[in-house]
């Protein structure tokens, strides 16, 4: 039987030769599929992600109805400012909201860095039972969000688009500023160490709102810190990926920050992408989610386009350019799956 440390995505992320393409989707465990929808129903999405059993059912059902090469742990990044000590509400059309936020000193100093296993034992159970469930089948990926990602939630109190109150602050106070993403940063590093110490055979660091700063500010405010995670990791050759969306600006700046792999989003070439990171780590992505909600044949070519793009060099792992849409159809995600896997196949052996 095939090891997970065999498997076709870890071996990838490695740059290791791989004899077909290994995929998965980000966020390919929601909305769109009606078993996901069928515990929805049932109970609201704080209590999923708290409850160990259901965190792992959900999991477990994009691997079956999929046969994606990894599962990614059900959760969400804001479990991390919540150990921290800022309660969140997920309110129904509106999203997250934290009804206190962090923009003082005395309110930094109030956070704290939680004992992993005490504040989000919770989590940690969820990687041993799905661990336990996948029996070295595929392997499973942990997440965080990034430092700068969390400090915009913290900061704002809600999701936005530009996140210009979190922006203000940082350009206003930026000693404090910095002090905040430091007590973050320390958190992260904490909780992505205690996911691989409870199993996860990878981790991403999903910097989904890079792309509100300026590339000059991102270096500083973002990566700096997300380099000072992985610094900071303890792991045993588990591989990370770092996800930052809207930064392909700083991409050379990104290959130093010590990830494995670097997720690239649909605005950037692939090929381009390939040139620019020359060998030094693999690359994920990159295809439109929008593009699943479309007919088989588009499907067909973009996807056939990125394949042909990575071509036959080792350290290509096939993803979308963000999360799955809720509108996509199953169907369309499992041709996908299928495409992906006969056509690099056929790529590989050319």
């Amino acid at each position: 039987m095939t090891t997970v440390e065999e498997s076709l995505f870890l071996r990838a992320c490695k740059r290791l030769f791989v004899e077909r393409t290994p995929i998965w989707m980000m966020r390919q465990a929601g909305r769109y599929l009606p078993e996901y929808r069928a515990i929805r129903e049932k109970y609201d999405f704080q209590t999923m992600y708290r409850t160990p059993e259901l965190a792992t059912e959900i999991t477990l059902q994009p691997v079956r109805r999929l046969e994606v090469d990894a599962a990614i742990l059900f959760s969400d990044i804001l479990v991390v400012p919540e150990a921290m000590g800022l309660a969140v509400e997920f309110v129904e059309g509106k999203g997250p909201i934290f009804r206190k936020t962090v923009q003082t000193a005395e309110q930094i100093n109030d956070l704290n860095v939680p004992d992993m296993e005490e504040s989000l034992g919770y989590v940690l159970e969820a990687i041993r039972m799905i661990k336990a469930e996948l029996n070295s089948a595929i392997p499973l990926i942990g997440f965080s969000g990034a430092p700068w990602t969390l400090f915009c939630y913290m900061v704002e109190g809600r999701g936005s688009k530009d996140f210009a109150t979190a922006r203000r602050f940082l350009f206003e106070q930026p000693g404090l500023a910095e002090s905040l993403l430091e007590k973050i940063t320390a958190a992260v590093t904490a909780y992505l160490s205690a996911q691989i110490a409870a199993g996860a055979d990878a981790v991403q660091i999903f910097d989904s709102w890079a792309g509100v700063l300026a590339p000059h500010h991102y270096r500083r405010y973002s990566l700096k810190y997300i380099r000072k995670v992985i610094e900071g990791l303890r792991r045993d050759g588990q591989p990370v990926i770092v996800f930052c969306r809207g930064a392909h600006h700083s991409l050379a700046a990104l290959v130093e920050c010590g990830a494995d792999v670097l997720g690239i989003d649909w605005t950037v070439d692939f090929a381009a992408a390939k040139r620019q990171v020359q060998g030094r780590v693999a690359l994920q992505g990159n295809l439109d989610p929008a593009i699943l909600l479309a007919g088989p044949e588009v499907i067909r070519e973009e996807t056939l386009a990125i394949l042909r793009a990575a071509g036959r060099d080792p350290g290509h792992i096939f993803n979308l350019g963000h999360g799955i849409l809720p509108t996509t159809r199953p169907d369309h995600a499992r041709y996908l799956v299928d495409l992906v896997h006969e056509e690099s196949q056929k790529i590989r052996a050319s």
